[in-house]
């Protein structure tokens, strides 16, 4: 019999598409320890973030909301620390809040990236975090206990190393415990990396990575096409965060508390390394994309006194089901007034392999670029004026041939943007609608729906 209050450990990378990773078919990148997970419990082949880029897309994960509701639409850019910290969240219940009210001890260890990054937040008692979002992998800048400082060594290392202190610190205890453990890896730069992981790939074909004819709206991280050094780093920040993903599992059947420990290791956004011809996310191109790499992220489970090992679903799965099925999971109710858009999937995680994919509409949003997706159909609306996408995934799964000028399927985009539209008018506040903000992929500087004397944007400009 499991226990009804297991612990928890949510491992969570930045920029890492399901393409890169053994346990979705990768032959050519080497991650033996998310490929352990997944073989111990179960691999989702359809799962997506709610929004193509890091902290709105976190914000959702925590939540459960959309960013027209909870107000990150972009990458923070400013308010992490310093004389502008801004506290991005504040007033929204994430489920962490709910865990630790129901006797969680909850800890942070990596990547938090959603403002103020000194406040200890959202029910965490430990709090071991980034400064920012992203940079310097050695050396990087961390904040424990109110101060910044440079934590000396590897990023990855540094936030696994804290993540242990805090398993062996909660191991023996009659409550449980949360953990986030937060990775930078494998975003930009991909320069720092343990040199024998990088070398190690010298002779890769990179045949999972075709560098194809530059994209009309590439970004800046373009100039890394057919660049085979940022490929080997790319691939060598994954394998050297999968070491450290061994070094967590590894502790917990040390502690003997594997077996009753959920294990999640997902991402916040996919990434393209030159597929689509262009390297980045959402605001890998200009306007904003909604390609399958940038909404696409892994999501493996393992929970073994619960969930049974080898399973693989096809479901469509989003981001805002995660805090609705982590609360079900454990038995704790989420308050009543926070109309969750998404629901709970602790049926498939207990062996229900009857959920069809004809009946789910996957949403996704950045800015004012929205997605509806259906399991045959992807439509992309860029408000005000386009341009728009429609693509049949049956026969162009890889999202070549754009039939939003076909009026043959005018029909059909008038009824995705109505089911689109209605969603979003249920999910949307009013001061935070995406759709009417001018979110570029520059990154966002201050919380929206607030009244700013000198007149100053919240977002940059393209």
């Amino acid at each position: 019999m499991f226990n009804e209050k297991p612990n928890i450990v949510f491992m969570l990378t930045d920029d890492q598409g399901p393409w890169a990773a053994g346990c979705y078919g990768n032959s050519e990148i080497r991650t033996p320890n998310i490929d352990r997970i997944a073989d111990t419990g179960i691999r989702f082949d359809n799962f997506f973030c709610a929004s193509p880029v890091c902290s709105p897309s976190r914000a959702s994960f925590l939540t459960g909301q959309m960013p027209s509701t909870h107000g990150v639409h972009d990458w923070i850019r400013e308010g992490n620390h310093g004389d502008n910290t801004a506290t991005y969240l504040e007033g929204q219940i994430g489920y962490t809040d709910q865990l630790s009210k129901n006797g969680w001890s909850c800890g942070i260890s990596g990547k938090w990236h959603l403002g103020n990054s000194v406040l200890p937040q959202h029910g965490f008692s430990h709090w071991f975090v980034h400064e920012k979002g992203g940079g310097p992998y050695n050396n990087a800048p961390m904040i424990q206990d109110g101060e910044l400082f440079e934590a000396p060594g590897y990023v990855t290392n540094v936030i696994t190393d804290a993540a242990l202190e805090f398993i062996d610190k909660n191991a023996a205890s009659n409550d449980p415990f949360y953990l986030s453990v937060h990775y930078t890896a494998p975003h930009s730069p991909w320069t720092g990396h343990p040199q024998d992981i990088v070398d190690s790939y010298d002779d890769c074909p990179f045949e999972s990575c075709p560098q194809e004819e530059e994209h009309p709206w590439a970004g800046a991280l373009t100039r890394c096409l057919g660049d085979r050094e940022m490929l080997k780093g790319y691939f060598a920040a994954v394998t050297a965060m999968d070491i450290d993903v061994g070094r967590i599992l590894d502790r917990l059947e040390e502690r003997a508390i594997r077996d009753n420990t959920l294990v999640v290791f997902t991402s916040d956004n996919g990434f393209s390394c030159g597929h689509h011809g262009f390297w980045g996310k959402g605001n890998g191109t200009y306007p904003l994309n909604m390609y399958e790499n940038s909404i696409k992220v892994p999501f493996v489970a393992s929970h073994p006194d619960r969930i049974s090992s080898g399973r693989v679903t096809d479901g469509m799965f989003s981001a805002i089901d995660f805090m609705p099925t982590l609360l079900d999971y454990v038995g704790v109710a989420a308050p009543d007034d926070l109309n969750l858009p998404g629901r709970s999937f602790v049926p498939v995680l207990d062996g229900d392999s009857t959920r069809s994919r004809d009946s789910v509409v996957i949403y996704d949003e950045y800015g004012s670029t929205r997605m509806v997706r259906t399991a045959d159909w992807k439509y992309v609306h860029r408000y005000p004026d386009g341009p728009h996408e429609l693509y049949n995934l049956v026969e162009d799964p890889d999202e070549r041939t754009n039939l939003d000028d076909k009026q043959s399927e005018s029909g059909r985009i008038r009824e995705m943007l109505g089911i689109m539209e209605n969603w979003f008018d249920d999910h949307s506040s009013k001061e935070k609608d995406g759709k009417v903000l001018p979110v570029s992929g520059g990154g966002q500087l201050r919380p929206v729906g607030g009244t700013w004397e000198d007149g100053s944007p919240a977002f940059i400009d393209h």
